[in-house]
C-alpha cells in the first residue's frame, strides 16, 4: 500500500443507524478513492475504518460531520491507527457491514 497513506478509525454518534448513513459514507470515502468499511455498533454508532491520502480523509472526516440528510450526527471522534489496528482492507473498495 501507500507509504504516504494513512489509516483512520471514525465513530460517529447521533442519529446514524437506519438512515443510510453508512452507505452514503461508503459513496462519498469511495468518490474520494478511499479503501475502508463501515459497520454499525451495538451502542447506536457507526464505525468506519479508512485508508487512503491524508487529506483525503480529511475531507472525508468533514463530511462525516454532516453525513446524509436524514442522518443527525452528533459527534465524530476520528484516530490515525495502525494497518493492524485496522484490520483487512480491500484496495479500491469500501465494505458495508
Amino acid at each position: 500500500m501507500n507509504q504516504d497513506a494513512e489509516y483512520c478509525r471514525y465513530l460517529v454518534s447521533g442519529r446514524v443507524q437506519g438512515v443510510f448513513f453508512r452507505v452514503s459514507a461508503a459513496e462519498h470515502a469511495s468518490s474520494l478513492g478511499l479503501s475502508g468499511r463501515a459497520r454499525n455498533l451495538a451502542n447506536g454508532q457507526v464505525e468506519i475504518v479508512a485508508y487512503g491520502d491524508p487529506d483525503k480523509l480529511g475531507l472525508f472526516g468533514a463530511w462525516l460531520h454532516q453525513g446524509p440528510p436524514s442522518a443527525r450526527v452528533d459527534s465524530v471522534t476520528a484516530e490515525v491507527i495502525s494497518e493492524e489496528l485496522a484490520g483487512e482492507l480491500v484496495p479500491g473498495r469500501f465494505l458495508v457491514g
